[in-house]
């Protein structure tokens, strides 16, 4: 299988930006990213069971027309 040749460019160009130390760290931020993604979708099939109840808004997150 014949390597296209536009990969070979965008391969450069990502080099010549990043450079060769930050390619490992831009992926394995990348995998972190793609791994939380996974499990928050796990999550919230799991969590839908059980509703949480948010806290009521305190007198400074009130708007000013309730603080009358």
């Amino acid at each position: 299988m014949e390597f296209p040749m536009h990969w070979l460019i965008i391969l450069v160009v990502v080099l010549i930006l990043f450079g060769g130390r930050k390619i490992p760290e831009l992926m394995r931020g990348l995998g972190e990213g793609v791994r939380g993604f996974k499990e928050g979708m796990h999550g919230n099939s799991q969590s839908s069971a059980a509703p949480t109840q948010t806290p009521a808004p305190t007198a400074a997150e009130k708007p000013a027309e309730e603080k009358k």
